[in-house]
C-alpha cells in the first residue's frame, strides 16, 4: 500500500508500521511535531483498518455523576464544588433509582458512573450504589470509578487496594472508565492537580484492577500545559503497563475544556490537535485494541472525521453527561442510537452496537 507523505521524517516511521515494528518515544515526538496531519492520519487509518476493517463501534450507555462535592479541587475542573456551596449535590439511592427507572424502556447496556471525592460519604454508599444499579439493570455493565476514586475508597474503608477492589467487584463492579491520570507528569500534577494521586499510584491501581480480573479504559487529558514529551511519556507508560497486564480495553484522548475553570485563559484545542491525538495514539499504542473519538469533547463532526484518523469507536449515546458540559462543552447532552449510526454510516463505515467488552449487541 502506498501512502504519500509530505514530511520526510515520517518515512522511517511508515516503514516500521508496514513491518509491524513498535514505534519509539522519538517516533512519537516526530508524529506530534509533524504538520503533515494527513500523512499521520493515513498511517493511523492503515493501522485502524488492518485491525477493524470498516467497523466502527458504539455503545448504548447512560452516565451517572453521583456527586460533584470533591476535596481535590483540581485547577482544570469546572465540575467540583465544596459541601454546602451553591450547586453542590449528592445523589441518594432514591435519586439513582429514579434516574435509571426513567430510562428503563431504552436498551442501555452500560452505566458509566464517576463523581467527586465527597468525604461525607461512607464506603457503603459506593457498594450500595453499585448494587442499586445492578438490581434495576442486572444485565448492564457497571463501569464505575476512576483510579483516583479507587484510591480514595480504599483509604476511606481502611482496606488494602486488593480488598477494596474485591469489595466493589463483589457488589457488581464490572469495569473501570480509566480516567484520573490526566497527563502522567510530576510537573503538570504539581501545577494543576497536586491533591490527586501521582502516576506511580495510578499505574499501581490499574495493575491491581487488571489483576483482579477487571478491564478498564485509559485516558489522557491534553490541550492545557503539557508538552509533547509529556504526552509521549504518558502513552509509553500506558503501553508498558498494557504489556504487563493486557487489561486495557480502549484508549480515549480527552480534549481539555477550560470554560468555568481556573484555566479559562487557555484556548480550546484545535481540530488539528484533536485529530492528531487520535492518530498518534493509534500508532503508538500498538497493544490497545481500540481508540475512541469521544464526541462529547471534540464534537460530533470531528469525531466522525476521527474515524479516518485511527479511531474505531465513537463511545456511546452518553445520556446525561455533566462533567464536560460544566466546562463549556457545546455538544448534545446525549445522542440516540439512530444518530450514532448516522454519524458512522454517513462516513462510509459499518456501525456495530457493542457492549462494554466489544461484543456485538443485537438490535
Amino acid at each position: 500500500m502506498k501512502i504519500q507523505l509530505f514530511d520526510q521524517r515520517l518515512e522511517p516511521i511508515k516503514n516500521k508500521i508496514f513491518q509491524n515494528e513498535r514505534l519509539s518515544a522519538e517516533d512519537g515526538a516526530i508524529l506530534y511535531e509533524s504538520n503533515d496531519l494527513i500523512g499521520v492520519g493515513r498511517l493511523a487509518d492503515y493501522v485502524r483498518r488492518r485491525r477493524h476493517g470498516a467497523k466502527a463501534y458504539y455503545v448504548y450507555n447512560q452516565h451517572l455523576n453521583y456527586t460533584n462535592v470533591c476535596i481535590n479541587r483540581c485547577l482544570f475542573c469546572a465540575y467540583a464544588k465544596d459541601e454546602g456551596q451553591k450547586g453542590a449535590f449528592t445523589l441518594t439511592a432514591d435519586d439513582i433509582r429514579e434516574r435509571i427507572n426513567a430510562r428503563l424502556d431504552e436498551p442501555i447496556c452500560e452505566l458509566h458512573i464517576v463523581g467527586g471525592l465527597n468525604d461525607k460519604l461512607p464506603f457503603d454508599y459506593y457498594t450500595d450504589l453499585i448494587r442499586t444499579v445492578k438490581e434495576i439493570r442486572p444485565q448492564a455493565t457497571v463501569k464505575a470509578f476512576t483510579a483516583v476514586e479507587i484510591d480514595y475508597l480504599a483509604r476511606l474503608a481502611n482496606l488494602s487496594l486488593k480488598a477494596a477492589i474485591q469489595a466493589l467487584k463483589d457488589a457488581g463492579l464490572g469495569m473501570l472508565p480509566g480516567g484520573g491520570a490526566e497527563v502522567m507528569s510530576a510537573r503538570v500534577r504539581q501545577k494543576l492537580f497536586p491533591r490527586k494521586i501521582g502516576q506511580e499510584r495510578w499505574l499501581e491501581i490499574m495493575q491491581a484492577v487488571h489483576e483482579a480480573g477487571l478491564t478498564s479504559n485509559a485516558t489522557m487529558l491534553y490541550g492545557h500545559i503539557e508538552t509533547v514529551q509529556e504526552r509521549v511519556k504518558h502513552l509509553m507508560l500506558l503501553r508498558e503497563l498494557q504489556d504487563m497486564t493486557g487489561g486495557f480495553s480502549a484508549f480515549i484522548p480527552l480534549a481539555f475544556h477550560s470554560k468555568n475553570t481556573r484555566l479559562a485563559h487557555i484556548e480550546s484545542t484545535t481540530g488539528f490537535d484533536d485529530l492528531k491525538n487520535v492518530a498518534v495514539a493509534r500508532l503508538m499504542l500498538d497493544n490497545f485494541d481500540h481508540i475512541k473519538a469521544y464526541w462529547v469533547m471534540i464534537g460530533e463532526k470531528s469525531a466522525q472525521i476521527a474515524l479516518f484518523f485511527g479511531a474505531d469507536d465513537l463511545d456511546g449515546t452518553i445520556i446525561e453527561e455533566k462533567i464536560t458540559h460544566t466546562a463549556g462543552a457545546s455538544t448534545a447532552k446525549g445522542l440516540s442510537a439512530e444518530q450514532m449510526e448516522n454519524l458512522i454510516t454517513s462516513a462510509g463505515f459499518e456501525p456495530v452496537r457493542r457492549d462494554s467488552f466489544y461484543r456485538p449487541v443485537g438490535v
